[in-house]
């Protein structure tokens, strides 16, 4: 999706899809940066790393702690009851099973249909509180081959949205065409080692939801998809920040 200007976006106000993984506390301070009014919505369906909702708070609080100008356009939070979709799927963020690749091909984390409900259950909440901005943190470069990650589907679902409500409704997919390196540099350049300190500290994202043992790139199994993800985009940043400077 196309990222509106800074200067446009000054007036608006965004919803952000929060689940309070390093995606999406990335968008959350992304939105941060650029709109006047910034909400949160997460959503409950089941997940087996359901760990992250609690995180979703601790982030949040933290967030507008250490970081008084976003604290002061962040707004309330909303937390949806999404039980049913986790009734539906049969998949391996909804259960108890190993991690694999599908006949399909597709790996069997993929919840069908999860990221186009929380787009249409977050535009009715946006709707309702007058924002007209969704944020979210579904990227092509750097994912597991979700269909409903791709941009043409945020693009589609921008459309049906905006056709539904009879009011113009704009996905905005700041890490779209971003590796998970290039989105720790992301967060790096909007609120500096305090902002990439916290994502590493608070945020969740290990499929398995294991906490315990904390790595230089965050808490997790270390052995997940997720984690495989984070820690590979962390320690190429790492990298980069750590070469010379080219003549």
């Amino acid at each position: 999706m196309s990222v509106a200007s800074p200067a446009a976006a000054a007036a608006r106000g965004a919803l952000v899809l929060f689940s309070g993984g390093q995606d999406s506390t990335a968008c959350l301070a992304w939105a941060l940066d650029r709109y006047a009014r910034v909400e949160t919505i997460g959503f409950d369906y089941g997940q087996r790393h359901r760990i992250e909702l609690d995180c979703r708070r601790t982030v949040r609080s933290h967030l507008a702690a250490r970081f008084p100008h976003w604290g002061a356009k962040l707004g309330e939070d909303h937390l949806l009851d999404l039980a049913l979709l986790g009734q539906l799927s049969d998949t391996a963020l909804t259960s108890e099973r190993a991690i694999e690749v599908a006949a399909n091909g597709l790996p069997n984390t993929f919840v069908p249909g999860r990221n186009l409900l929380f787009l249409a259950f977050g535009a009715v909440v946006a709707w309702r509180r007058g924002l007209d901005v969704l944020v979210g943190g579904m990227c092509e470069t750097d994912f597991s081959g979700y269909p409903d990650c791709r941009d043409n589907t945020m693009k589609a679902m921008q459309l049906a949205l905006s056709l539904g409500l009879d009011a113009p409704m704009t996905v905005e997919t700041p890490l779209m065409w971003l590796t998970k390196a290039r989105t720790w540099a992301l967060t790096q350049s909007l609120g500096g080692d305090a902002l990439n300190d916290l994502i590493v500290e608070d945020t969740h994202t290990c499929y398995l939801g294991e906490r315990g043992q904390r790595q230089a790139w965050g808490h997790g199994c270390g052995q997940c998809p997720a984690c495989a993800l984070r820690a590979a985009g962390h320690a190429q940043w790492q990298a980069g920040r750590e070469a010379p400077a080219s003549a």
